[in-house]
């Protein structure tokens, strides 16, 4: 009987390949909230830059969540 070969374990990669497969939706959710409540703060406060404003922050805010993301899967 021959030992058995040492099987080839990925499961560390799928696990990671797997948690970073939801973050391009989670940045374009972001994304988009951000934009539908500067929208809507436009509309309220009878403004014409808080649109551009909260969709820059919300874009700022969904880099930063991905960085933390990837600097927490390389720990």
């Amino acid at each position: 009987m021959e030992p058995q070969k040492p099987r080839n374990d990925n499961s560390e990669l799928l696990r990671n390949a797997a948690s970073l497969s939801g973050v391009a939706i989670q940045m374009g959710v972001t994304i988009y909230l951000g934009n539908l409540l500067g929208e809507w703060s436009d509309q309220k406060f009878e403004k014409t830059f808080l649109e551009d404003t909260f969709t820059l922050l919300a874009v700022f805010l969904s880099i930063y969540l991905v960085i933390k993301k990837v600097m927490a899967l390389n720990k």
